[in-house]
């Protein structure tokens, strides 16, 4: 169960980041959205120009902010493949595992003042998916909870510190920026069914595998919480901006 909660978590990123950049881009400019995760782009369009290397192809037209009106990064994914299906799930995953690293190198450099104030039996989320109507509300329970740690943490650390707003903008942006990009969506999911098969299979291999997946969940259980709790925030805000427009439409 551990290896299959690991791929769910994944996916609850990938689309929860999905969702955060939709509604960001519907409450401001699209083009400013990009601008202020250019942090986040810049690493995961380095992992999407490494997966077009690896799978053999040639990268052309690559730009970090498009001319168009959304400034969506550009890197023209090739339409053939000398590793036809392979290719797209490597094209796909690269940048989640770029921003998966760059998140743990930013948490290890600058987020001490953060980490440090997190419960550590709340802040993680579940290992095991539920298997009844009852577990499932208990996982939406925890989830909150790893949500709500994680706020506290946040606000109690010293947010004066030049390294703490660096972590805390940095995490914004890798964790949105985990978005798949446009072209490579269903490579990107692919690839994460895939490689929770693989971990899974490895893991009944190999009895090493658990203890690093024990050392990692903190990680994935703080970027769990962070792109949820956007996601909340940004759809509490979107809510507010739609009920001010009917209310002065109505004036």
């Amino acid at each position: 169960m551990l290896y299959a909660a690991t791929t769910f978590w994944l996916l609850v990123i990938v689309f929860a980041a999905w969702g955060v950049h939709a509604l960001w881009s519907q409450l401001v400019r699209p083009k400013a959205v990009n601008a202020l995760l250019l942090p986040g782009t810049l690493v995961a369009q380095l992992g999407h120009v490494l997966g077009i290397l690896v799978t053999g192809s040639s990268v052309r037209n690559t730009s970090l902010m498009g001319d168009n009106e959304t400034g969506e990064p550009e890197t023209e994914t090739p339409e053939t493949s000398r590793l036809p299906v392979v290719g797209a799930v490597v094209i796909g995953m690269l940048p989640l595992v770029a921003c998966g690293a760059a998140l743990y190198a930013a948490a290890r450099l600058w987020g001490a003042a953060v980490l440090s104030g997190l419960t550590p039996h709340e802040v993680a989320v579940a290992r095991a998916l539920p298997t009844s109507v009852g577990e499932a509300w208990g996982l939406l329970h925890a989830t909150i909870d790893v949500m709500a740690n994680l706020l506290e943490a946040i606000l109690q650390s010293d947010l004066r510190q030049w390294q703490t707003g660096l972590f805390l903008y940095l995490a914004i942006c890798l964790t949105v920026r985990m978005t798949p990009f446009e072209g490579n969506r269903r490579g990107a999911l692919i690839a994460i069914l895939l490689a929770g098969a693989l971990i899974a299979g490895l893991g009944l291999a190999w009895s090493g595998l658990e203890p690093l997946l024990d050392q990692a969940w903190p990680l994935l259980s703080f970027a769990v919480g962070m792109v949820l709790f956007l996601l909340l925030f940004s759809l509490v805000v979107r809510g507010l901006v739609g009920f001010v427009r009917i209310i002065a439409k109505g004036t």
